[in-house]
């Protein structure tokens, strides 16, 4: 059997932070253990929209997204989408589209996935507060690119873009990342 295939087959990412700063973080996956960041405020299972924590729990990789004007097409068996210019994600609970891809212009509160920074470059869409999405219980929550210095994180898990390439490329649908 070959290499991908014995670590697709432990289809499960573990996330756990580090004693201190709680920031700052392991992630785990097969054989690969990496430095990741995490959400200003640590982790916890009582997420709320903006309040910088990475939220708890278990969740299934969606869907890849990358710039193809700065990467390359990641090699994965998750599906792959080009990120537009006018691609957000509507942070707004007030809004029907809250915690949902948008495209802009739109006048609820968003982020936008093209961004000036390299975040965004390469990100997972996480299946968190998806099914059922409940307003307020926190947007965005996407596994994507570290800042330097794995500074924290609005509230997602982020590492470097050597390791987010190998995670991509041993990940599958069935693939989960248990956060805590």
């Amino acid at each position: 059997m070959a290499e991908t295939e014995r670590f697709s087959m432990r289809s499960e990412i573990r996330v756990r932070s580090l004693a201190a700063p709680a920031t700052r973080g392991r992630l785990t996956f097969g054989a690969l253990t990496v430095a990741c960041a995490l959400g200003r405020a640590g982790i916890s299972y009582n997420k709320r929209e903006g309040d910088g924590l990475t939220p708890a729990g278990c969740y299934r990789l969606i869907e890849v997204r990358y710039r193809a004007d700065r990467v390359a097409r990641p090699a994965t068996r998750l599906p792959v989408r080009i990120i537009r210019p006018d691609d957000g994600w509507c942070d707004d609970p007030g809004d029907g589209r809250y915690n949902r891809a948008i495209r802009l212009p739109c006048p609820a509160s968003h982020e936008r996935l093209w961004r000036e920074d390299h975040l965004y470059d390469l990100l997972v869409i996480l299946d968190h507060n998806r099914h059922p999405r409940i307003r307020g219980r926190g947007s965005a929550v996407f596994f994507h690119l570290a800042r330097p210095g794995y500074r924290p994180t609005e509230g997602c898990v982020a590492v470097a873009l050597d390791h987010m390439r190998r995670v991509l490329a041993l990940s599958c649908p069935s693939t989960m990342m248990r956060i805590g």
